[in-house]
């Protein structure tokens, strides 16, 4: 191959890689809803990186957020790949069925990744909103980036729900960047595992009139 190939070639895989990881960071996301301000955006005014992916749910504002509101370790789980999650010792265990002990957080409360991580409750609108802050850095006095999680349902019709999840980091120290960037993989498929848990869940978990006026 000569070198004229050679930077063809690799041109063609940087487009090819820019436009997966485009598309990793967008799924399921509309342009709409990736360029739309969300609720928490303001915490994090600036962002360095940011992932919108969303996902339709065919049940109410109402019957979605029963699922969301008791994420975490130590209470629904993530409804994602809890056994990779427990290699690393996070003691996930994604719940099956709605848990009254768990319908409820404030501003302030701790909601955990793993049992020595947890991020804080800077916004909670119910049945809307949930926004998570800080940064997942176990053992560590401070991170090098801030973080924000955005759990936001907006009512798509009478039936169905539009499920926008925002990931945005700011990179505080000039190496944080190293380690958010190669985690956008793995943040893209336990994001889109966890969306299409949280959709499974609330369908099936429908009261059977409102299955039956859906059919």
């Amino acid at each position: 191959m000569n070198t004229k190939s050679r930077v063809v070639a690799a041109l063609v895989v940087a487009a090819a890689v820019a436009v997966l990881r485009r598309r990793q960071l967008r799924w399921g996301a509309t342009g709409a809803e990736a360029g739309r301000a969300l609720t928490g955006d303001e915490l994090v005014p600036a962002p360095d990186l940011t992932a919108t992916r969303a996902i339709t749910v065919r049940a109410g504002v109402a019957d979605v957020w029963p699922w969301v509101v008791q994420l975490g370790q130590g209470r629904g789980g993530f409804y994602s790949y809890d056994s990779l999650e427990n290699l690393i010792g996070c003691d996930i265990h994604s719940a099956a069925r709605i848990n009254p002990g768990w319908q409820y957080l404030a501003v302030g409360d701790p909601v955990r990744l793993a049992p020595e991580v947890a991020l804080t409750v800077a916004i909670a609108e119910r049945p809307r909103s949930l926004v998570l802050q800080g940064a997942a850095m176990p053992g560590a006095a401070t991170a090098p980036y801030d973080f924000t999680w955005t759990f936001d349902l907006l009512p798509g019709s009478a039936a169905t729900t539009r499920l926008i999840v925002r990931e945005r980091y700011a990179y505080t120290r000039w190496w944080g960047r190293l380690l958010v960037e190669p985690l956008a993989v793995v943040s893209f498929l336990m994001s889109r595992r966890m969306l299409r848990g949280i959709r499974d869940r609330a369908e099936q978990q429908l009261p059977e009139r409102t299955l039956h006026h859906q059919k």
